[in-house]
């Protein structure tokens, strides 16, 4: 019944947006961020990159050449119909999150949900889309177990940490003049942090290297000293953060204060790229490391990475980065599901999902494609490690796609 409910309600949703005028179509997506909180700037470069992705898909855009309805002005298979993201607020909790998915597809009608960024609340509003039958796309939250519970209504576009913390290894495997063989993990005991651990604990002994620090920590702990103590005291070779924005900031700042630095600062991505975190700390920790699936110096590898940045960067006065990317891309394979197929029904909403089979040349990251497996998850996206010079982050691995031949910069050491 909530399944049937839940398509009614869609098509609900679709006749009254069209019912004004035939020029006046549209289809609601609802979208779920944490827009206030500890994470808000976060949130708000993730709602700022799916508003351009509204702006690609509901208007002509022919220079972005390969890139499915962008040419165009919204879904032609629908008639012309525009895409309308409900954004949502989940403040940074499960609970919270898990109520506005609720409110979203009961209220607001959408056909389909985006988000929420951090893994538990993804985990928490994705429950529900499935419970109702509702199409949840996520583009950027990294847990592995998100697509391991047997979900028929959920799709990952971004890799997962097993990809990135494999492509850590990779990396580290590459570093012939630095020592690499102890690591320590310091992570928020979150979905995304454990999973982090987990990750580094079956790759690191896979590559014969020794965990000598497992260090977890509450999000938004107002010291961390302690930990910070901890993680000096175990003398590794490389330090592997998994930290949001506040936190990654309080981390730097402690352990400058504490004067310690790890000779390999390497981060899982997240508040490490925030653009608030290179403002305020940037210039004192140059040289730290992060994974991540998006860099704007990769523009002569792929050349529409610098036409849609230079978008972003027109309409907010920032860089795009590998969290802003990955949402936007996300919502782009979406919107192109819904059109292809040529219906706001659910079912045939989620069964395009699982047919997607996009190209390279077709989607603005700088992975194979998008195809998703039995399970939801992408099987063509891959990591990079980028360094922090200056107020960028430059791509220092895969080799191929390395600018600068003096990178990396090893060891870490605080800059004044």
């Amino acid at each position: 019944m909530k399944k049937l409910f839940a398509v009614l309600m869609a098509s609900l949703g679709i006749a009254l947006a069209q019912g004004a005028s035939a020029q006046q179509k549209v289809i609601k997506i609802g979208a779920v961020y944490p827009l206030s909180g500890a994470l808000a700037s976060t949130g708000g470069e993730l709602k700022q990159a799916i508003e351009l992705a509204e702006d690609i898909i509901n208007n002509p855009h022919p220079e972005l050449k390969g890139i499915p309805l962008a040419a165009g002005a919204g879904l032609p298979k629908l008639g012309g119909a525009k895409i309308q993201v409900v954004f949502s607020d989940s403040q940074g909790k499960p609970g919270i999150g898990q109520a506005e998915a609720e409110r979203l597809i009961d209220q607001e009608h959408v056909v389909a949900l985006t988000g929420a960024y951090q893994s538990d609340v993804t985990k928490t509003a994705s429950r529900i889309a499935e419970q109702r039958g509702i199409p949840y796309l996520n583009g950027e939250s990294s847990s592995p177990d998100l697509t391991q519970r047997g979900y028929k209504w959920f799709f990952r576009t971004t890799p997962n940490d097993e990809t990135f913390i494999h492509n850590m290894m990779e990396f580290l495997d590459g570093l012939k003049n630095q020592p690499t063989k102890k690591i320590a993990v310091v992570y928020e005991n979150t979905d995304f942090g454990v999973n982090t651990y987990k990750a580094v604990q079956k790759f690191a002994k896979q590559s014969g290297r020794e965990i000598v620090a497992n260090i977890a920590y509450s999000a938004g702990s107002p010291s961390l000293n302690s930990e910070t103590q901890k993680l000096a005291a175990a003398k590794p070779d490389v330090a592997i953060f998994a930290s949001y924005t506040s936190d990654a900031m309080l981390f730097v700042r402690t352990m400058r204060q504490m004067n310690y630095a790890p000779p390999i600062f390497l981060a899982n991505d997240a508040g490490f790229i925030d653009s608030r975190f290179i403002s305020e700390v940037g210039p004192q920790v140059q040289g730290v490391l992060t994974r991540d699936v998006w860099s704007n110096d990769l523009y002569t590898v792929k050349p529409i990475i610098k036409q849609v940045n230079d978008m972003f960067k027109a309409k907010t006065g920032k860089d795009l980065n590998g969290n802003s990317a990955r949402s936007l891309q996300g919502v782009l394979v979406l919107a192109d599901a819904i059109n292809r197929a040529g219906s706001t029904n659910p079912e045939a909403i989620r069964k395009a999902l699982a047919d997607t089979n996009l190209s390279a040349d077709q989607i603005i990251m700088p992975w194979a494609g998008v195809k998703f497996d039995s399970n939801g998850q992408n099987l063509k996206g891959q990591g990079l490690i980028l360094q922090l010079e200056g107020k960028q982050y430059q791509t220092v691995w895969p080799a191929n796609y390395k600018k600068k031949q003096n990178l990396p910069i090893l060891p870490f050491t605080w800059k004044k």
